[in-house]
């Protein structure tokens, strides 16, 4: 049983069963569960207690604490609860072996609790261990392309991008283990990409390049039909649901597939920058909760830039990695 998300166990008395909280590795009883628990009235706990507190046999603020309770009226109350060490000091005031008993049964629970919790630790250290294999191999990626690339302006942006992914992952990883970046991404995909109106944003980015002179007619150039197969992948379904059920693995998808796939003659790394973004405003999601910019040009031509470079094994982690950078 559990309350929230804290254990309920349950003790037998001769009297009935208490319901006694598992908490903080340790075990947590109301006044009038101690009276319950030990046969006596709940006023006589009071004076027990009153009494070890002031001989400072133990320290009030160390073994109470005050714990939300669901009532048989069904209300949720704020109720002061002592832990172990105040139960069994109590009951051996009250009744040795009534305490005794309980304190070998709250061993034997909190010993089977906490090899649980060790259990399962281990198995959320394992997935920690993935994450961080991840992160070098994302690192070494990085790392090798900017040494490949030390020539080029967007090697600058691609320090940026290691230096922002580094810390933020540092920074999830101050967290339990499971907040690691593994779920919970946007799956309210409020616009659903279409050929026609992405082949006009392209004509409207190729005639502006243009006008810059930074690009040709063949920017923009359908090769073939491989074009409309990537939109066609993006937003694939199995069974009724979006086969990439999120914005971040859309978005990144898309990047990804335009980038790699050359579906164009000429400007694959900056039509496919261009539509990450495009597609990411569609779906109200390239800004921060400040109002700034999630990726700014300059990581944006290096992650451009990472994924022309990156071998398509890579493809998981490159996608994994872009999704969190979205996030």
């Amino acid at each position: 049983m559990s309350e929230g998300n804290k254990p309920l166990l349950i003790y037998k008395t001769e009297n009935g069963v208490i319901e006694v909280r598992l908490e903080g590795d340790t075990v947590w009883l109301s006044q009038a569960q101690l009276a319950e628990l030990f046969g006596t009235k709940r006023p006589a706990i009071t004076k027990h207690l009153g009494n070890i507190f002031k001989s400072n046999e133990l320290d009030d603020n160390s073994v109470c604490s005050i714990l939300e309770h669901t009532a048989a009226d069904g209300k949720r109350y704020k109720t002061k609860h002592y832990n172990l060490d105040a139960i069994i000091s109590v009951g051996y005031r009250v009744n040795s072996a009534s305490a005794t008993r309980f304190r070998q049964w709250a061993t034997m629970r909190l010993k089977e609790h906490l090899i649980q919790g060790y259990t399962l630790n281990e198995h959320r250290l394992s997935q920690h261990q993935e994450q961080l294999h991840k992160l070098e191999q994302t690192l070494t990626l990085f790392q090798q392309n900017v040494i490949d690339q030390a020539d080029l302006p967007e090697a600058q942006g691609l320090v940026k991008v290691i230096a922002d992914y580094a810390r933020t992952f540092v920074l999830l990883n101050q967290f339990d283990s499971e907040r690691l970046p593994t779920a919970n991404f946007d799956e309210d995909i409020r616009y659903q990409i279409n050929y026609d109106e992405a082949k006009v944003a392209i004509e409207i980015l190729q005639k502006d390049l243009m006008t810059k002179g930074e690009a040709t007619e063949l920017v923009g150039n359908e090769k073939d039909d491989s074009f409309a197969g990537v939109l066609g992948a993006v937003v694939q379904c199995f069974d009724g649901q979006y086969l990439y059920p999120s914005i971040e693995e859309q978005a990144a998808h898309l990047l990804y597939f335009v980038i790699k796939n050359h579906p164009f003659s000429d400007g694959n790394k900056r039509i496919g920058a261009f539509l990450f973004i495009w597609f990411l405003q569609r779906n109200q999601h390239h800004l921060k909760i400040s109002g700034e910019l999630k990726i700014n040009d300059n990581a944006l031509a290096a992650i451009a830039l990472l994924v022309a470079q990156s071998d398509p094994a890579q493809k998981a982690l490159m996608i994994h990695l872009i999704m969190n950078l979205i996030r």
